[in-house]
């Protein structure tokens, strides 16, 4: 009996197997706690890379030294894909397209977000503070959150979208096709590019291996603010995405962080079965006094991280929406703070 495989073993094989299919994985550093983002360069016709990291010296470094390698330049790019709108995987668009000429694809409803990054984020800080004052977050946490966000927004720069995808389409490169499928939820434009003749995906962060993907409280894309009660709700809409994922024809799944994923049924079996016992958990804190979201999360997380807040939140809410959605919790707006409350209690 041959002896067992070996984690780099295992990984060592991946690797050869994406080269003979003409995909390299970089791994970029970001200045955020998920650490290195993945792009993947796919030597092609067009030269295609997916992801590009944050706008940063420290990644672009990395990016040049990493397409040297393989005796690549910036300039060579000649189409950019984009999974997601984060600034970890869009960051350095703007400056790879100006100094390439490269087509930058996105999901359509994402153009205008990229093309005015600036004031887009702006809006989603202040949709983010309207959203934690609503759910019961004291003033001086939700101030205490705005240089963070501040600082988030230097991480990307505006770019122009110049090829926008619909749902379905199929990008056709020389040597591959790849259908472009939109999995919202951890944001609203997760978007994944199916290798559909070797079944290998580009998942972006919709399934990383290693941590569960936040589904965080967003604004619908392409929609005017219409302050925090016009919100995507993210979690449900996850949920749909996975479970629209585990039936995709793919061998292996390449994530935005951490390593290829080659059982992604089983994988997001668990993730589903997760959020099951997370809602069961935070059912069993809802008492016969009607409760805010953020007195929920103080209970279900002793500790909570000033900078983690709205993660936290977007968390909780999500598995109240679920919660909300099957009856089991209901919701009521008290002078400007929505409570939440066992529906089983309520109907006492």
């Amino acid at each position: 009996m041959s002896a067992p495989q070996r984690p780099h073993d295992a990984q060592r094989a991946r690797d050869r197997e994406l080269a003979g299919a003409g995909i390299h994985r970089l791994a970029i550093p970001t200045p955020f706690p998920v650490g290195r983002v993945n792009l993947y360069l796919i030597r092609d016709r067009p030269i295609t890379l997916v992801d590009c990291g944050p706008a940063s010296a420290k990644a672009l470094d990395a990016l040049e030294c990493a397409l040297a390698g393989h005796s690549l330049a910036i300039e060579q790019i000649e189409l950019l894909l984009i999974t997601l709108q984060h600034a970890d995987h869009v960051g350095l668009a703007g400056l790879i397209a100006r100094r390439s000429g490269a087509q930058v694809a996105a999901i359509a409803p994402l153009a205008p977000y990229l093309e005015g990054f600036r004031e887009q984020a702006r809006a989603d800080q202040a949709f983010a503070e309207e959203m934690m004052t609503l759910h019961g977050v004291p003033r001086e946490i939700v101030l205490a959150g705005r240089a963070g966000s501040a600082s988030l927004r230097a991480w990307s720069d505006p770019v122009t979208v110049t090829r926008p995808l619909a749902e379905g389409e199929r990008i056709e490169l020389a040597e591959r096709r790849l259908r472009v499928m939109l999995r919202p939820g951890h944001s609203p434009s997760d978007t994944i590019f199916l290798d559909e003749e070797r079944q290998i995906a580009f998942g972006g962060d919709h399934l990383l291996a290693e941590i569960s993907s936040n589904p965080t409280l967003s604004r619908p894309l392409g929609a005017p603010a219409q302050g925090p009660h016009a919100r995507e709700r993210s979690l449900p809409a996850y949920l749909r995405s996975l479970a629209a994922t585990r039936s995709l024809p793919a061998r292996m799944i390449l994530p935005g962080h951490g390593e290829p994923i080659t059982e992604h049924e089983e994988l997001i079996e668990s993730r589903l079965r997760l959020h099951e016992r997370r809602a069961r958990k935070i059912l069993s804190l809802l008492g016969a006094e009607e409760t805010t979201a953020h007195e929920l999360a103080r209970r279900m997380w002793k500790e909570l991280a000033i900078t983690q807040t709205y993660l936290t939140l977007s968390e909780l809410i999500g598995h109240l929406d679920l919660l909300e959605e099957s009856g089991q919790v209901a919701a009521v707006e008290r002078a400007g703070v929505i409570r939440y409350r066992s529906a089983s209690i309520s109907e006492r």
